[in-house]
């Protein structure tokens, strides 16, 4: 598989990455430990050198499991963690971004992860009561120690991202991307592209909406959180489904798949935007990862665009309690 760099500061990566959340959390289909063992060292015998997990996932347990899976390969690998949340009982009760928490998060993700490295490490939602200079001041340090090599931000907005980019050069920002989700066409992109900074997309198949195998009729499971997502409920699925029968147009022309289509425009915007779609099927892995082969033509992508425009997207891409989370 072909590699893209994020940032400046050399991070090199597999042009596809794997997000592992949905392995064991958050979704309906959750995989066992040896399943979830499995499936990484699969991703990883196909080429993908970046994975993509969170303290929060689960909590702990995500970690837990991709340190074990990548434990044999963990030379050959980038792994990318998160911090920011703050912990009760094995729940999260809010964000946490202090120093000390950090370097408490860190040590713990290392321990976690079999390593004595995190390769990129992100602040996971930005924390209104701690500046970001401090926390981009902490992650500096850690980077002096050895234990972090480089500085990622989830969900932040641009006034935040310089801010933190002016004490510790950050080499990547994690945000939802896709055909589904495409605001930080707006003012993210352009100041990534000023500063130098790449783009890791997460939900690039829109939590699997854009692969068509999401319709009118479809039930998510207790405990699935696109129960939670305004995009996804079923008053606004079936108009939204305009989308993929757009996509779905292309990829027949292409003789290919919409997912394929989905992650082929992704990697066609831009050589600093990698995709992190996660699956628990080896099929899809296998599907997901062929999207590196689509080429799109200029004539492709202007096409596309344009029927996506003329698409409305109806209702929110998180729920209200998430919403307040997000940094813009």
């Amino acid at each position: 598989m072909q590699k893209r760099t994020l940032g400046k500061q050399g991070l090199e990566v597999s042009a596809l990455g794997y997000g592992c959340m949905g392995l064991n959390f958050a979704y309906s289909e959750l995989l066992d430990e040896a399943a979830v063992v499995a499936m990484l060292r699969a991703a990883n015998e196909r080429g993908v050198t970046f994975f993509d997990t969170a303290e929060i996932y689960g909590p702990f347990t995500n970690e837990q499991l991709v340190g074990k899976a990548l434990s044999p390969v963990r030379d050959e690998v980038v792994i990318a963690t998160k911090f920011g949340f703050r912990f009760d009982d094995g729940k999260s009760v809010g964000l946490d971004s202090r120093p000390t928490s950090i370097r408490n998060a860190v040590e713990g993700s290392l321990q976690r992860l079999r390593t004595d490295h995190i390769d990129l490490l992100y602040q996971h939602r930005v924390d209104p009561e701690v500046p970001v200079e401090d926390v981009a001041g902490t992650v500096k340090e850690l980077i002096a120690e050895g234990k972090v090599k480089y500085f990622g931000l989830s969900e932040a907005g641009v006034s935040t991202i310089r801010r933190a980019h002016a004490v510790q050069p950050v080499s990547a920002l994690q945000s939802e991307y896709s055909l589904f989700w495409r605001e930080p066409e707006e003012v993210i992109l352009p100041a990534l592209a000023e500063l130098g900074i790449g783009l890791v997309a997460f939900s690039p198949l829109g939590k699997g909406f854009l692969t068509g195998a999401i319709d009118a009729n479809t039930k998510f499971a207790k405990g699935d959180f696109r129960n939670t997502v305004p995009r996804l409920a079923s008053d606004t699925r079936e108009t939204n489904m305009r989308l993929v029968e757009v996509i779905g147009r292309l990829a027949d022309a292409k003789g290919v798949t919409k997912a394929q289509i989905a992650l082929g425009w992704l990697l066609t915007r831009e050589p600093w935007i990698v995709p992190i779609p996660g699956t628990t099927k080896l099929h899809r892995l296998e599907e997901n990862l062929g999207a590196a082969s689509v080429t799109l033509t200029p004539t492709e992508m202007e096409g596309l665009r344009e029927a996506v425009e003329s698409v409305v997207i109806e209702g929110h891409r998180y729920s209200p309690a998430a919403q307040k989370m997000i940094d813009r």
